[in-house]
């Protein structure tokens, strides 16, 4: 049976994706009418309204901000390498940094990679250079519309 938690996929008029919405702040906006079911949970119904896996804003909203610089995030991070890692390419659950937070390296975009574990410990404190490791991938900052696409 499918509750009334999770998330909605949020889009503009446009189809471009803003992101995503409580469940309950779907339900809002539909009530509203500020935005209509663009993809539903099959016949199942809420009210006069069919269940939303996406919504679509009825008018447009100005997105300037989502083509500003994203804010840092270690999901962020791994969705932006596509959960692989970037020395070997299987699946990753760590974030790696090039350099080393030990030797001054920061949380950063282009500080930061998705890793496994084996060759997250391999490379241990040093840098992809030192440990003979070369990059699958180059680092680069996100805008917010990119990381809203990947939620």
């Amino acid at each position: 049976m499918t509750t009334l938690t999770g998330t909605v996929l949020l889009y503009n008029a446009s189809f471009e994706p803003l992101g995503r919405v409580s469940f309950q702040h779907a339900v809002k906006m539909l009530v509203r009418q500020v935005a209509v079911v663009h993809e539903a949970h099959g016949e199942r119904m809420i009210g006069p309204y069919q269940w939303p896996r996406a919504l679509r804003l009825v008018r447009y909203v100005a997105t300037k901000w989502l083509y500003s610089p994203a804010g840092y995030t270690r999901r962020g991070v791994l969705a932006r390498e596509r959960y692989r890692c970037a020395y070997c390419g299987h699946r990753a659950n760590t974030i790696d940094h090039l350099l080393p937070r030990s030797r001054g390296g920061t949380w950063t975009w282009l500080n930061t990679v998705a890793a496994c574990g084996p060759c997250n410990e391999r490379k241990g404190n040093k840098t992809p250079q030192e440990a003979g490791m070369r990059l699958r991938v180059d680092p680069w900052h996100p805008t917010r519309a990119q990381v809203a696409a990947w939620s």
